[in-house]
């Protein structure tokens, strides 16, 4: 598997049209988001409500692509695309647990991809000096490739198993 392939899997290859699963993204962004808006404000310069703040963007922006029927060709070359309009060649949704993996590999690309928009905040606050920036990276780096192992694990054992 090519670089391309895997960011292509990751990012943009469960984009397709799905209104549910689109509800799903946008209420725990929004939950996530409301978390972070509703905490302290002393509490909301730390470590984890950064990464919630971040992963929750990600959710969102996720959800809304989802709502998207234009969305569902993202990173498919133009004979796949052809072949998306045949009921017979619609992808199946994944399991459960694939699906929360799926989530929790999103929520991390918040925080492993927005980490640099936190220098923002030293100009709203003057009072925040040293923003943690590498232990978010960090933090969504870890959720990332979470998710995408336990992604992996799950899709193999759903693959059935040939006899050699």
């Amino acid at each position: 598997m090519t670089i391309r392939e895997f960011l292509l899997e990751n990012f943009a290859g469960d984009l397709e049209y799905h209104p549910r699963r689109a509800a799903l993204y946008l209420a725990l962004g929004a939950t996530a988001l409301c978390s972070w808006i509703f905490s302290a404000y002393e509490n909301n310069i730390t470590l984890i409500p950064l990464v919630v703040l971040l992963g929750s963007i990600t959710l969102l922006l996720k959800g809304m692509f989802l709502l998207r029927k234009s969305s569902e060709g993202l990173g498919l070359s133009h004979q796949e695309i052809a072949a998306l309009s045949d009921p017979s060649n619609r992808k199946s949704l994944p399991s459960i647990t694939t699906q929360a993996a799926q989530v929790v590999q999103d929520f991390g690309t918040g925080p492993l991809l927005l980490w640099p928009l936190l220098n923002l905040g030293k100009d709203f606050d003057q009072s925040w000096i040293d923003p943690p920036l590498f232990h978010v990276f960090l933090a969504g780096a870890i959720l990332f490739f979470l998710g995408g192992i336990i992604r992996r694990g799950t899709s193999a054992k759903r693959q059935p198993s040939t006899p050699g």
